[in-house]
């Protein structure tokens, strides 16, 4: 008798590809004459169409390239010689390597992160062809298409006809030879992995993670070869003189960084990929993504002051205190045949947490910020203790986790509350630049999705308490706009802290960020959970999983896959809703590009030079956006997203 299993086909899958989703095989490759005759000139009415488009689509390319360069009112010398202005405004020069090691900090991370998503996805040969084509393409149309530069005098005013036209030096095509050959050179590549590979260009994936780090290693590379030019400022005769090199290679002082930048994400790379099997690797990383911003921001750029004689007198102890005493509470809490009166202690000791801002509010008592702040957290860890109730080992481990909480709440409070070392500038307000806007995007998106998390699970729990408190903020944030919410934390907030209590400009915006932010989160990611059916709870239920695993194990996994394209939208919302901060009166970048470069008279005369600069602004939003996007897109078709 045949087995009824001898008749279905069987395939082999390699380890790597285990988990991954079945995807519809691609179509073969046709030849470059027959691909363009199939989709694009298959009839007279496809022909004029591809006509008409192709003609719209050269308009709108010259026309921007004409608005950007060919106009005579451009000078995109405002824009490079105040490069270190946009990148982070009045950050003292001196000081500028905390700057580098807080980019390698971001930059080891991401190696980090890479190396434990090794397994997702990768990119055809045939499509980084089309890169290489395409680029090249853009490249030397830019290159013919651009006129010649305009003409200045020797301080670098420009020179003027008779008819008050700004005069344009003759287009020297020497002088354009780099770009011709880069153009040349993506051409070469392009050509010979199209025709070297044939039809196994589609079949051969090159990693996602080397694509990118070999893209960024070609920026840096170019930064040695190509003249972007040297601008800047120098001190002569006790006067700051501006440095105007157009036709010279990048700083040597800008040049090394980035090299080393380079060499730090390659060597973190490495470093993940020899630990991504260990357990604690991965969750020591998730932690340090979210740490790594406030350290960044409050102790590596702000340099804080310590008063060493306060943090042994007051701070240490004060810690000592809240972590002994609540871990025994905690500890406490968690024994699994408590019962109600667990969650009834938990809810006096909320009340207590309230009663300690309210009294500081009307002045009945002083009381250390940070008192405050650790009941609060207090009260939140004793509110969840009992999902963590089992045997002494996991509640060592619940007690553990309250303890590194409020060690790290209590140092960061400290360090906001110190003194800057920083000379020159206000301890508040001594970050600007794309590296605030940077910044604020980074902790607006890592702070806000665990938070979003917390409010969806809280908004779908079956305790009213939960439900009730995380609907009640979702939907009072989700019907404030944005602007509201910035001014209302900057600038009034403070009359809503107890005495003593102060929150700079700079932490006030970032938690209304996070707040507004976390608000749209939860909704996103609640959508996700009521897409796990019923069947999944119970099946968690069913082989013993506490409600922790069963979230953390088998339900959160599912609703973050099927929530990737609204979390990615709001990820770029929250990314260009940073430009907001121009408006509450913060340096960011858009400030920079609006009002600071375009009333810049000294050392160098950029009076009314606003367009440059906006333009500068839009499309280094455009590529953050843009790269957010595409990523997401890989990301649904690595998962499977729509497809199963």
């Amino acid at each position: 008798m045949t087995n009824a299993f001898e008749t279905i086909p069987m395939r082999v899958v390699a380890e790597e590809d285990l988990g991954k989703p079945d995807l519809p095989p691609e179509e073969p490759s046709l030849p470059p004459g027959e691909w363009l005759k199939k989709n694009l000139f298959s009839s007279v009415g496809n022909t004029i169409l591809t006509i008409l488009v192709g003609a719209l689509l050269f308009w709108a390319f010259r026309g921007l390239l004409d608005f950007a360069f060919n106009n005579a009112e451009r000078d995109w010398t405002s824009v490079a010689a105040n490069m270190r202005l946009f990148l982070t405004f009045a950050y003292p020069v001196d000081q500028y390597v905390r700057v580098w090691v807080s980019l390698a900090i971001l930059l080891s991370l991401g190696g980090f992160s890479f190396a434990l998503t090794r397994n997702i996805g990768g990119i055809t040969l045939r499509r980084i062809a089309t890169w290489f084509f395409t680029t090249g393409a853009l490249v030397l149309a830019a290159t013919l298409l651009v006129k010649g530069p305009l003409e200045r005098d020797a301080d670098g005013v420009l020179i003027f006809n008779e008819e008050n036209e700004a005069i344009r030096n003759a287009v020297v095509w020497a002088d354009r030879s780099i770009w011709f050959i880069v153009a040349a050179a993506l051409f070469a590549i392009a050509a010979a992995i199209w025709f070297g590979f044939g039809d196994r260009r589609r079949f051969i994936f090159i990693p996602t993670h080397y694509v990118l780090y070999a893209m960024f290693g070609a920026a840096v590379l170019s930064l040695f070869v190509v003249k972007y030019g040297h601008y800047g400022l120098r001190e002569a005769d006790g006067a700051l003189v501006p440095v105007m090199e157009p036709d010279s290679l990048v700083a040597r002082s800008t040049r090394i960084p980035w090299l080393v930048m380079w060499v730090v994400t390659g060597v973190a790379y490495f470093v993940g990929t020899l630990l991504r099997s260990r357990g604690w690797f991965k969750g020591l990383t998730g932690l340090s993504w979210l740490l790594a911003p406030p350290f960044i921001m409050w102790v590596i750029l702000r340099d804080p002051s310590f008063d060493w004689a306060h943090v042994w007198s007051t701070d240490i102890p004060m810690f000592a205190a809240f972590a002994i005493g609540g871990g025994a509470i905690l500890f406490w809490l968690s024994k699994p045949d408590l019962g109600e009166i667990g969650r009834i202690i938990a809810f006096g000791l909320g009340i207590v947490a309230f009663l300690s801002f309210l009294s500081g509010a009307l002045g009945w008592m002083s009381m250390l910020q940070k008192a405050r702040i650790s009941f609060v957290l207090l009260a939140m860890f004793a509110l969840v203790a009992h999902n963590f109730a089992g045997d002494r080992s996991a509640r060592l481990r619940f007690v553990g986790a309250w303890i590194a909480t409020i060690a790290i709440v209590h140092y960061f409070v400290t360090a906001i509350n110190t003194p800057s070392t920083l000379q020159g500038i206000q301890s508040d307000t001594f970050l600007g630049g794309f590296l605030f806007t940077l910044f604020a995007a980074f902790v607006g998106l890592v702070v806000s999705f665990p938070l979003g998390a917390i409010l969806a699970l809280a908004r779908t729990s079956k305790f009213p308490i939960f439900r009730i408190l995380a609907t009640t903020f979702i939907e009072v944030v989700r019907g404030i706009p944005f602007i509201t919410v910035l001014f209302f934390f900057s600038i009034m907030l403070p009359l809503f802290l107890p005495e003593g209590m102060e929150v700079g400009e700079i932490a006030g915006v970032l938690i209304g960020l996070v707040l507004f932010s976390a608000a749209y989160m939860a909704e996103n990611i609640r959508g996700g959970l009521q897409s796990i059916r019923r069947g999944q709870f119970e099946a968690a239920d069913a082989i013993g999983l506490t409600p922790t695993q069963r979230t953390g194990l088998i339900v959160m996994p599912q609703a973050l896959r099927v929530s990737i394209p609204p979390l990615v939208g709001q990820a770029i919302s929250t990314y260009k809703e940073t430009s907001l901060f121009a408006i509450i009166g913060i340096f960011d970048f858009l400030r920079i590009a609006n009002n600071v470069i375009p009333n810049q008279s000294t050392p160098i005369n950029f009076v009314g030079h606003k367009r440059e600069g906006l333009l500068f602004v839009s499309l280094i939003y455009f590529i953050g956006s843009y790269a957010m996007s595409k990523y997401s897109q890989k990301l649904e078709k690595d998962l499977g997203v729509g497809t199963r």
